[in-house]
């Protein structure tokens, strides 16, 4: 998927810029999408809140029906891919470059801090000024807070997943290991989206623009690292330790 971009683990000076760049195009090729949705939200264009209500009454009738599945969705949106779980992920991540020994660790463990912190503000923001009612029910299987548009669960699974897999990448893991990260990428951002629908508490436009506004910030992050993030390094970190 052209939004989930990694990078290699050593970049050669000479290489940033371009490095930079692709994840800019990535970064760009996720918000033109993502700006179009949210323009369209935001006018409430017809045919765009009819495909809603149809995916979206159709999943609900489907969750009324089998409350088996309706509680493993919850267990599943609710912990396993809950925004603060994801967060923790990235955090647990920030842990590790800070007792890690290799150039730079303390430079990108404060570079991903920032990043999630600048993800979430977008996120509520985006929110408060679309301000899109949520799904209303007359029995529904469960319930959440806040504006409908972006899905902050979608939003934080892609903005997060991103970040883990192009830090995987740059730590040097391949071949089955690498597949298997990204598989498990893949499953949380596309299974935390349909979560969120089936359980009748966003629209799938919110899911979808969650998941092109999450995988843009963190493109945009990731380039903006190549860019000046590895100049940091050299300059901060003393000869010689700068493998990162």
């Amino acid at each position: 998927m052209q939004c989930m971009r990694t990078s290699s683990p050593t970049v050669p000076a000479g290489r940033r810029p371009r490095r930079a760049t692709g994840h800019l195009w990535a970064a760009g090729l996720c918000t033109l999408p993502a700006a179009v949705l949210l323009a369209l939200v935001a006018v409430e264009w017809g045919p765009l809140l009819a495909l809603d209500r149809t995916v979206a009454t159709g999943l609900h009738e489907s969750a009324r029906e089998s409350p088996g599945f309706t509680q493993a969705n919850r267990v599943l949106t609710d912990w396993v891919w809950d925004p603060w779980t994801m967060r923790l992920a990235l955090l647990l991540a920030v842990l590790a470059l800070l007792l890690s020994r290799r150039g730079g660790g303390r430079t990108t463990a404060l570079w991903l801090v920032v990043t999630l912190l600048i993800g979430s503000v977008l996120q509520q923001g985006l929110k408060f000024l679309v301000d899109r009612p949520r799904p209303r029910w007359r029995e529904p299987v469960d319930s959440a807070h806040y504006a409908a548009f972006p899905s902050g669960h979608a939003m934080t699974a892609a903005f997060v997943c991103v970040l883990l897999l192009w830090l995987a990448h740059r730590a040097g893991v391949r071949g089955a290991l690498m597949r298997a990260a990204a598989a498990a990428a893949a499953v949380s951002v596309a299974g935390v989206g349909f979560t969120r629908v089936y359980l009748g508490v966003h629209w799938p436009s919110d899911v979808v623009g969650g998941w092109l506004l999450g995988a843009a910030t963190a493109s945009a992050a990731v380039a903006a690292h190549h860019r000046y993030g590895a100049q940091r390094t050299e300059t901060l970190e003393p000869p010689g330790t700068a493998g990162e």
